[in-house]
């Protein structure tokens, strides 16, 4: 197969040639601020000071220092990496036939450099880690042997290591990308690495870690999106002036959802790490952590300014306003990175209190009461990710709502408000009491279960939120800069969604998700892990809203079947849930037993009894989603009345001007 050819060069040039745009002064004085602020931090902290008891081993002042510069390494490599390549996907416009530009090739290739930065990084801080955690200086920790014993048997070099082995990855796809799928991949290699080490920081090892380790999560990614979008634009923009305005006004939105996004996972982590609002004052940890605050509320100003002064001059032909807004916000961000590395390793303040039992060990908090319907309704255990997701989700489907009103054109408020019902129910489902009981009840777990895989997803899909997209969102006139309704029509011509739209694949990805975690170790593994719960939610739901979007045909589908292969779907889904229910309320062997019997709770029935009361649940209540998905798919038309959207949501759109917003406009 011939190799595509290499995207052509970008023929615009920067209207002010004095404004030296993209040299290595500025990342220099980004990176020189960051280790700047590390080193005082780490010192106002007391991370590196550390007594040597009389018998026990010190890692020495090199592993001390060391360890928090290369994590800092890691950071920088992380977001340098998935900036340019944000950049490449979002701001950068495409080459003819929709292929990466110039510049979008340029930043692809210079994310490859900083990714293998980062993989090195990874490298020498799993060495650090190892050298103290042993105690022992690096010389005399590190050999081939502990490094690969550590690297595959302890959970915190298993992180460093995959994160490592990703960053790795991301180098070697970035090296050989010439097109944008190609780049998203690197991309979602790039999130993925930024992930383990979230999983078994101070956050994993907090009381209440599910709430912490989701707010951290909700952290470190937007803050890499936030950053570097921003020094990709700073530090790479070749192109013409008025192209860098387009990408710029791109870039604003999604900095304020960034924006939003650490605010508030920011607030959760202080919740869960001091033990009260005195310590932010009393404590060198809750002072370092008033200090990145104040930064970031100071990157929101320069952000704000950006917005008001620096865009107007822009997409006016002046570049030099906004370098220097970017440059002021590239050495904020640098310092709240440092100041980030500081606080991971400085103390945090340990409340007093009784130890700890083995059931809250596991669970993160204290065995609950029994359940009665207050607690399942006001005991709240909040999940961020999903309450993120959820309110974003609400808030994109009313803002299109609201566009097709100012073009006096009509939306059933009926499927306004059955979306926001799907969004309701996804939040109670997983942050309610409900979300606290479903550790210690196999049947509440099962209730769960069934909420995520069909009644959100039916919910949700019964609103037809494709076609209110299609309709909201605006056309654009110029092909080299698509929107995201082109991506969303262009997404149905994808070989791999044509697939996973048939009818039996949609079935069998949904039929199949209960056996395999009830029949496998996969149930006990998302008990113990929060990071394989979070996958478990993501999947069932994205497995639920495929299946109902591909037999309702609600929403376009591509190439759609016809009825029978959609009936036969449902039907299989209906049949496994009988099965497997029959099979859990008629069986004698107790799934992750070892896990029940830790818990010991001492309320309600013993667990196989609670199993099998989930088994009779998942056999009977479990199936009047899909009867219900079966009497719509049998009300609606003939075999292909999911070819079409409905008649009452023609897919119309405003076309998008080929150039950005006006001034002043986001």
């Amino acid at each position: 197969m011939s190799r595509p050819p290499r995207p052509p060069a970008s023929t615009g040039r920067p209207t002010t040639s004095a404004t030296a745009y993209g040299t290595l002064p500025r990342a220099a004085a980004g990176l020189l601020a960051a280790v700047g602020v590390l080193v005082l931090m780490l010192w106002y902290g007391g991370a590196t000071r550390r007594e040597s008891l009389p018998g026990l081993a010190d890692s020495g002042p090199i592993t001390g220092w060391a360890l928090p510069g290369a994590r800092l390494g890691m950071q920088v490599g992380a977001v340098v990496t998935i900036g340019l390549l944000i950049a490449a996907l979002l701001f950068s416009a495409r080459a003819a036939g929709g292929g990466l530009s110039g510049t979008g090739y340029r930043r692809v290739r210079a994310a490859a450099w900083s990714a293998l930065g980062w993989c090195l990084a990874s490298i020498v801080a799993l060495c650090l880690t190892l050298s103290d955690i042993l105690g022992m200086p690096i010389g005399e920790a590190v050999s081939f042997t502990s490094v690969v014993n550590f690297a595959t048997t302890v959970q915190l070099g298993q992180a460093l290591a995959l994160s490592g082995w990703l960053a790795g990855a991301v180098f070697l796809v970035c090296r050989a990308a010439l097109t944008p799928r190609a780049a998203g991949i690197a991309l979602l290699l790039a999130v993925l690495a930024m992930v383990p080490p979230v999983f078994t920081g101070h956050a994993a090892a907090a009381s209440n870690h599910q709430l912490a380790v989701s707010g951290l999560l909700l952290h470190v990614v937007p803050v890499a999106v936030w950053a570097g979008g921003l020094l990709a634009l700073a530090l790479t923009g070749r192109a013409a002036t008025d192209q860098l305005t387009i990408a710029v006004r791109r870039f604003s939105p999604l900095a304020a959802v960034c924006l939003l996004l650490v605010a508030g996972s920011g607030v959760v982590s202080a919740y869960v790490r001091l033990p009260g609002p005195g310590a932010l004052v009393d404590t060198r940890y809750g002072q370092l952590v008033l200090l990145k605050t104040a930064l970031l509320g100071t990157l929101a100003a320069a952000g704000w300014w950006q917005r008001r002064a620096a865009l107007p001059a822009l997409a006016g032909g002046d570049r030099s306003r906004f370098v220097r807004v970017a440059t002021v916000e590239i050495l904020l961000f640098a310092a709240a990175m440092g100041t980030a590395v500081a606080l991971s390793r400085t103390p945090a303040p340990v409340p007093a209190g009784p130890a700890e039992s083995i059931a809250a060990a596991l669970l993160g908090y204290p065995i609950p009461a029994a359940p009665d319907a207050g607690r399942l309704l006001g005991d709240w255990l909040p999940e961020p990710i999903v309450i993120a997701a959820a309110l974003g989700a609400a808030w994109a489907y009313l803002g299109a709502v609201t566009r097709l009103r100012r073009r006096a054109e009509r939306w059933p408020a009926t499927r306004t408000a059955t979306f926001l019902a799907g969004c309701v129910v996804l939040v109670l489902a997983t942050s309610s009491g409900l979300a606290r009981y479903t550790p210690l009840l196999f049947s509440a777990h099962l209730v769960q279960h069934l909420l995520l895989t069909l009644v959100v997803p039916l919910l949700m899909v019964l609103a037809a939120p494709l076609t209110l997209a299609l309709r909201a969102l605006p056309a654009t006139t110029d092909p080299s800069w698509p929107g995201v309704r082109d991506r969303l029509r262009s997404a149905g011509s994808s070989r791999l969604l044509w697939l996973l739209t048939r009818p039996p694949v949609a079935a069998g990805l949904l039929a199949g998700a209960a056996p395999l975690l009830y029949l496998t170790g996969l149930y006990d593994l998302t008990l113990r892990s929060h990071a394989a719960h979070l996958v478990m939610i993501g999947y069932l739901v994205a497995a639920g809203g495929l299946f109902c979007w591909v037999v309702l045909g609600l929403d376009p589908v591509p190439r759609p079947a016809g009825r029978p292969a959609r009936l036969l779907g449902v039907l299989l889904l209906m049949l496994t849930q009988v099965v497997l229910g029959l099979g859990l309320a008629g069986s004698s062997t107790l799934l992750a037993g070892d896990w029940f019997t830790a818990l010991a709770r001492p309320w309600g029935d013993p667990p196989l009894v609670d199993q099998q009361t989930a088994g009779r649940i998942l056999w009977s209540l479990g199936n009047l989603p899909p009867l219900l998905i079966l009497g719509l798919l049998l009300r609606r038309g003939g075999p292909d009345s999911s070819a079409n959207a409905p008649a009452d949501v023609p897919v119309t759109g405003a076309p998008e001007p080929a150039v950005a917003n006006p001034p002043g406009r986001p």
